[in-house]
Order: C-alpha cells, then structure tokens, then sequence
C-alpha cells in the first residue's frame, strides 16, 4: 500500500461503448479506495441488464477490501440480469483470486475485446 494515505478512490475512467459500460481502473484497490469504489459502481450497476467491464490491467495491488467490491459489483450485475467482465492479464492477479477462492467466480477476459477497444467515447473521468 502507498504512503499517500489520503486518497480515496482509486483513478477511474468511464465510457459507454455500443451498450457496455467500460470502467479502466487504476493504481490500488484497498482498504481506503473501496468504499467509494463501491458506490461508483453502485450508481453504474443501478437498473436492469447492466452491460460492466471492468478493465484492471494497471491496478497496482487489491486488497481482500477490493475483491469485496468486485464481488459486491459482480452481484448487482446478476441480479440485474447483466454481464460483468474483468480484463487483467496479470498471473499476480489470477493466483490473488484463487488463494480467495474466487477461481472461476469473475468472466476474465487478458485484453478489451476490438470491438469495446476501436472506439472511445468518455463519460465520465475521475
């Protein structure tokens, strides 16, 4: 965990992509980013169908907080009757979910698919 104690959301950007709402995270998910983490992903799981990738390849670290928040997110996206994907290529990551127990709980995909990396219509960043 960094020493910068007084953040407490983790970078994100969003954009809507031909339904699918792509959320490209950034830095460390713990302890001090998940709980607003968690209400951003609230407001953007809120409703029917929820269309959700979540784009982890430059997260730095996350925390038992931030699978929380995941599987938090990956819940509302069901019971929304939705679909949510990770994108992480990372082995760290893969080997942090099965230790959790959490292997094949998450749709993991190592890159954006073409059709949700061809084009970029911002939303929202922060």
């Amino acid at each position: 965990m960094s020493k910068n104690h007084t953040r407490s959301t983790p970078p994100l950007s969003v954009r809507e992509v031909a339904g699918t709402t792509v959320v490209e995270l950034r830095g460390e998910i713990d302890l001090l980013a998940a709980p607003a983490l968690a209400a951003r992903l609230g407001a953007l799981t809120a409703g029917t169908c929820p269309d959700l990738v979540l784009d982890l390849r430059a997260v730095s670290f996350i925390d038992c907080s931030g699978l929380g928040v995941l599987c938090r997110a990956r819940n509302r996206v069901l019971a929304g009757q939705g679909r949510l994907r990770l994108v992480a290529h990372s082995a760290r990551f893969r080997h942090v979910l099965r230790l959790a127990g959490l292997a094949g709980v998450f749709e993991i995909r190592p890159g954006l698919p073409p059709s949700l990396a061809a084009e970029v219509v911002t939303v929202t960043a922060d």
